[in-house]
């Protein structure tokens, strides 16, 4: 079962939301978060980079700037302000991007069954990260991001969910990417009924927000071992949504050099491992990769050029394109740790890999086509990682419209 628990959210009015919503902390770089919160003291940023308040060149890691996040937390709070629930609920969270829509559950999760595999991961976290998480959440005492999960879709739960969003929302803004976010409460038949609906499913998963996991979980154990006691640090904020509706675009990759290769020279390596023809910016299909070399776009049939098992991971494209071209050809070994390559989330477009390219920032970059939801799922089922760099979520949640207090 999946254990779904209401909460009483710390959240923005309606009349001030828009001022609140930030992007993510992990999508954006000190400078982007600083340009962001520049004219709005009330942007979540503050609380969630609270390093942008401070003098350019301090250490992210250091004191001064968790100290920084406690004191915008609090000025935030008061200024805004920002109201606790009455009562406990959880709330569907619709995002709306062009034409894709998709609606899931915000809500507490259970810590317990994050640790016995329930919830299940498909990433390594790095220890840096986490200790950073877990030191702003047990800092601040609050965990303002939400983890976004999946899970196999339900009919029941999708009933539940088209009869509560055909009601007034709580919220309902358009941010400036032209993302709409739209939140209703759930309260009453309509909670018990959600409740039922997600204790019925056998495991969530993961999708994007590993180290908010890992990170609430480390700070449960971290009061506990500070003698604090609080029932609300045995769960995290989440929002869950069906697999049917969940969108995961492109994770792209550039290369900075051609290890020793003159264009030419790659080309033809490459052409020796693959079937190589004329291509465009975006493959057509899974098992092919689009290459920008030199300004111009080649197919690479990557299913030609490798020797990969039977395995889930091993058929991704991600796999076959590192294994066959990027180790082989490029001597890019380990992915995770080489300066020389760079990753760029697929909303970004292929235009911003023909500027590496044609920069001279990258000497060749890589259009992939996108993991599958499917695909995410048997590999977390078989408990398994995904190679690094797999899978960009789009939309992205913001934080700040509902925080869980801890």
């Amino acid at each position: 079962m999946s254990i779904v628990r209401p909460f009483r959210a710390l959240r923005p009015t309606s009349a001030n939301v828009a001022r609140i919503a930030s992007v993510p902390y992990d999508v954006v770089n000190v400078e982007e978060a600083r340009e962001l919160a520049a004219a709005n003291p009330l942007s979540f940023l503050h609380i969630s980079r609270a390093e942008i308040d401070l003098p350019a060149g301090t250490d992210v890691y250091s004191d001064a700037v968790y100290a920084k996040a406690l004191e915008s937390f609090d000025r935030i709070r008061a200024a805004a302000p920002l109201v606790v629930e009455d009562e406990p609920a959880v709330y569907f969270y619709r995002l709306r991007m062009g034409a894709h829509t998709q609606t899931g559950l915000a809500a507490c999760f259970s810590l317990d069954e994050y640790d016995r595999g329930l919830i299940k991961k498909h990433e390594k976290t790095r220890r840096d990260k986490e200790d950073d998480r877990t030191r702003h959440i047990t800092t601040i005492r609050a965990q303002s991001g939400p983890v976004f999960l999946t899970y196999r879709a339900s009919a029941a739960i999708d009933a539940v969910a088209a009869r509560v969003t055909a009601g007034a929302p709580l919220f309902d803004i358009t941010t400036p990417d032209s993302i709409r976010h739209v939140v209703w409460k759930v309260t009453g038949a309509d909670l018990q009924q959600v409740i039922a609906g997600f204790a019925a499913l056998p495991a969530l998963y993961i999708a994007d927000g590993h180290h908010r996991a890992a990170s609430a979980g480390r700070t449960r154990r971290d009061l506990a071992a500070k003698g604090i006691r609080s029932e609300e640090a045995d769960w995290m904020l989440a929002v869950a949504f069906p697999d049917n509706q969940t969108q995961i675009l492109p994770y792209n990759r550039a290369v900075k050099d051609l290890a020793g290769h003159t264009p030419e020279s790659f080309l033809a390596e490459v052409r020796s491992r693959f079937a190589v023809t004329d291509g465009t910016p975006t493959p057509p299909r899974k098992g092919q990769a689009s290459m920008y070399l030199s300004g111009k776009w080649h197919a690479v049939e990557l299913r030609k050029g490798s020797a990969a098992g039977g395995s889930v991971i091993a058929g991704l494209d991600v796999s076959l394109l590192q294994e066959g071209l990027l180790a082989a050809v490029l001597k890019v070994e380990d992915p995770r740790t080489d300066k020389r390559i760079d990753f760029v989330g697929g909303i970004r477009g292929t235009a911003e890999l023909e500027k590496l390219v044609n920069s001279g920032k990258a000497a060749v970059a890589f259009s992939m086509c996108p993991v599958g939801v499917d695909d995410l799922m048997s590999i977390a089922d078989a408990g398994e990682i995904m190679p690094p760099k797999s899978t960009w979520f789009e939309p992205k949640l913001r934080d700040g419209l509902l925080t869980h207090l801890i």
